[in-house]
């Protein structure tokens, strides 16, 4: 047992488990591939004012969940608590905006940090796929997105997650819904930091899980009845896109999510398999986050999905991942002699792009055996000193059990064949 442990509320991805991991990371991504969207990645901490400006000083994230620390030099840095900021404010700084080619599409993978309480799928350390479509705006595109995760979890094999889809309006008309909801939260019976909040972003009083709270926001005002006439066509031509797509979403009029910087478009996806934890993703349109940065306007829109919390709803649905085998061959040697000749039949069948490993520690026949097995390998090579001296080896396929010998120069020929 070692001396050290992980961290409160984070997690080590450790073999077997990791491959699920690496498939989701892999499922997700691969959607967004074949759509034009190329890879980004960002350091693991930015500026303190990035988020910020960006994320919102008012939210949760900002002033309760974020790990932030002084460098010798004075700078005052965040460890990445979402990537939505860092991957535009890379975009910016690398000027992929002015290439010519709008939108700028990027996907990206990798770990975010934020202090919270540590529960089932809630962690301090938590991993995301996320993509974003930079520069444009345009309602085929937040449809494009949404279709996109859509395909990734139902590829995967989820089939009991939900949609949810609002429109948060923009810069015209969500003012005027502001000061309605203002008006209307500040006759309720609320704690000091939640009347805080009211005029910062009243929005976010409807995101509140608390039992009270969400009792005394049943007749609140409607985003819906203030959207300005733009807004109603932007999110009607998104709801009819995914319903040509066959995408199946709710409309959730109290949808917000936790970040300031969303405007129009944004939606959520929910697994009830998860308890109180039910999102696994989400994303929006954020036109108005390139200005809070510094950076010129840029309509963008764009989601990130939580890879723990994808594995979970897997795991709620009894889906098992067809993740196949890491390796195709086993090499077993019996004798010094068998061990330098095996060892490099194993190096010429990886240089020939097939999956191989080997009986590492001069072990017997028996513990060698048993290693195989549980490697998944579909075939073992076997070889003793006799088996040299006739010039073969002993080649047995794991999942019919016949075994054969095999010309010692013609084997990595003969596993390619077989293996396809």
């Amino acid at each position: 047992m070692s001396t050290f442990q992980a961290p409160k509320g984070t997690y080590d991805l450790t073999p077997p488990d990791s491959a699920k991991f690496l498939a989701v990371r892999e499922a997700i991504s691969a959607p967004l591939r074949d759509s034009g969207y190329g890879y980004i990645e960002t350091p693991g901490f930015e500026d303190v004012e990035l988020f910020a400006r960006g994320v919102g000083e008012s939210t949760d994230i900002v002033t309760k969940e974020m790990y932030t620390l002084t460098t010798k030099g004075g700078a005052e840095l965040a460890l990445r608590p979402e990537g939505t900021a860092s991957v535009l404010r890379a975009a910016l700084e690398a000027n992929l905006h002015k290439a010519g080619n709008l939108p700028v599409k990027l996907w990206y993978s990798g770990s975010y940090y934020r202090y919270e309480r540590p529960q089932k799928g809630r962690y301090r350390h938590f991993s995301q796929v996320g993509a974003e479509a930079i520069g444009t705006e345009d309602p085929v595109l937040d449809a494009e997105l949404i279709i996109l995760a859509d395909q990734a979890y139902r590829s995967l094999g989820l089939r009991q997650f939900r949609i949810l889809l609002n429109s948060l309006g923009d810069k015209e008309c969500r003012p005027v819904y502001r000061e309605a909801l203002q008006t209307f939260l500040r006759d309720l019976d609320l704690d000091e930091e939640t009347r805080r909040r009211i005029e910062i972003n009243p929005l976010r009083v409807l995101d509140d899980k608390r039992s009270d709270v969400q009792k005394q926001l049943t007749d609140a005002p409607k985003l819906r009845d203030y959207l300005c006439d733009a807004c109603k066509a932007y999110h009607e031509e998104v709801r009819a896109l995914l319903t040509a797509a066959g995408v199946v979403y709710e409309d959730d009029e109290k949808l917000v999510r936790g970040l300031d910087y969303y405007t129009r478009t944004t939606f959520e996806f929910v697994h009830d398999g998860l308890g109180s934890q039910s999102a696994v993703g989400g994303g929006g349109r954020y036109d108005g986050l390139s200005e809070m940065i510094g950076g010129p306007a840029l309509p963008s829109v764009g989601w990130a999905l939580g890879v723990d919390r994808t594995v979970l709803a897997l795991e709620a649905e009894g889906v098992e991942l067809d993740i196949p085998a890491t390796t195709s061959v086993y090499a077993v040697p019996l004798g010094e002699e068998a061990r330098r000749a095996l060892f490099a039949v194993v190096t010429e069948l990886r240089r020939a792009g097939i999956a191989a490993d080997f009986a590492f520690g001069g072990r017997g026949l028996k513990g060698a055996m048993k290693s195989a097995n549980r490697s998944g390998a579909r075939f073992t090579l076997v070889a003793g000193e006799r088996d040299l001296a006739e010039g073969v080896v002993q080649l047995k396929d794991m999942e019919s059990g016949e075994q054969s010998a095999v010309p010692l120069a013609e084997v990595v020929a003969e596993l390619t064949t077989r293996l396809g």
